[in-house]
């Protein structure tokens, strides 16, 4: 039985959020996929690391009969990049504001690869029990660094919400990703503080990307306030592969 309700003519979208986020910071986008018709999974990301996270991915996808695109946002990127391997329903790989790393790349070492990005100031350290280490970012800056374009009051509650990363995932080495053999689009911000805008422009064209949108004055969750722009790109890259 699959996990959504099955479209005779649209693929499942399967929405990965990354990390300081939670699956509900896709619901904007959801409300616009739902009413294009297409079946819409907003998955629960463990944040535990690259390799055990797609490997989590894949057990969603495993449930989910026909056609997938799958959209990832930031560290979502290099999950979706990682779980969508080797599997003939992947058509379509969809990166927002998102890491596209090449195998033996990490998010950390691509955020530094241009200048610009200023998470790392912005991070408090949580001490986990069995010696690895969570972040979150300081709720009093979340709103500048992650979400400067989305109001203070979306972006408070988004604070509160957001739910940390190990770590150790930015600093493991990607596999090989899925964009070498799935098509790609790519949409991100101009005034992304966590990812520079180099940084994306650099990832689209080595993914040779089949549309790349940049907006302007966007920040890394530029698809909040954004989110009919990446529906509209989701629905170009469906029906660019309908078919394949």
């Amino acid at each position: 039985m699959s996990i959504t309700t099955t479209s005779p003519d649209r693929p499942t979208v399967v929405l990965v959020h990354g990390a300081f986020a939670e699956s509900a910071s896709w619901s904007g986008v959801i409300e616009g996929l739902l009413g294009a018709g297409f079946p819409t999974i907003a998955v629960a990301n463990p944040l535990r690391g690259v390799a055990s996270d797609a490997a989590y991915l894949r057990t969603v996808l495993g449930d989910i009969s026909g056609d997938i695109i799958l959209v990832g946002h930031s560290y979502g990127g290099s999950v979706i990049s990682n779980g969508g391997t080797g599997n003939d329903q992947v058509k379509a790989l969809v990166f927002v504001g998102a890491f596209a790393p090449e195998a033996g790349e990490s998010a950390a070492a691509l955020s530094g690869k241009y200048e610009g990005g200023t998470l790392g100031d912005t991070l408090t350290p949580v001490a986990l029990p069995d010696g690895n280490t969570d972040l979150y970012i300081v709720q009093s800056k979340y709103h500048d660094q992650f979400a400067a374009d989305s109001s203070a009051d979306v972006a408070a509650v988004m604070a509160a919400t957001q739910r940390p990363i190990v770590e150790a995932a930015l600093n493991e080495a990607s596999g090989e990703p899925a964009w070498h053999t799935v098509p790609s689009w790519f949409l991100f911000g101009s005034a992304d503080k966590n990812i520079p805008v180099a940084v994306h422009r650099f990832m689209a064209e080595r993914a040779q990307s089949r549309r790349t949108v940049e907006l302007e004055g966007g920040s890394h969750t530029v698809a909040i306030p954004e989110a009919p722009q990446l529906v509209q790109l989701i629905t170009e890259a469906a029906d660019a592969v309908a078919g394949s």
